[in-house]
């Protein structure tokens, strides 16, 4: 049985969205091993500073992640697509062991393989210290709700 992830590229603009959707559904799940199946078996990330290749990297990666990043929420929104690439960029709110809250904004780079799996992300993010008060990104753990505003009705 062949691994594969729709939808499939090329992409348009439906289907990048759809795309980024389910990718950013999966991660705000916070499971490592069901996020990684979305990844070819030799992926390749740049995640900031860090690089590494494989699903058990990215695996140890999302784990070493989520236990530092607690009450992790994410949205993603779709900048530019073309064939098998899509471009992101994102925020996620989270907060340390400390109880220091955090907006974290990024872009992101993906280019797929034919059956929809990622074989390469490249990830560029920067953390900006805010207090609870100014957090946006308030539904309870999991996906965010549908009716949820994205990153631009935020204004972010």
């Amino acid at each position: 049985m062949s691994e594969s992830r729709p939808p499939f590229p090329p992409f348009d603009a439906e289907s990048a969205a759809t795309k980024a959707r389910r990718a950013e559904d999966a991660w705000n799940r916070r499971d490592p091993e069901a996020v990684a199946l979305a990844y070819t078996s030799d992926s390749r990330w740049r995640n900031r500073a860090e690089f590494f290749e494989g699903r058990e990297a990215i695996v140890a990666f999302l784990r070493r992640k989520w236990a530092r990043e607690l009450d992790y929420r994410l949205i993603k929104e779709v900048w530019a697509f073309h064939g098998d690439r899509i471009a992101v960029r994102f925020a996620y709110e989270w907060h340390d062991d400390t109880g220091g809250w955090y907006r974290s904004h990024g872009n992101e780079q993906w280019e797929f393989e034919g059956a929809g799996l990622m074989r390469r992300r490249e990830a560029s993010i920067n953390d900006v210290p805010i207090i609870e008060a100014d957090r946006r990104f308030r539904w309870p753990s999991g996906p965010r709700p549908a009716d949820h505003p994205g990153l631009t009705e935020l204004g972010l």
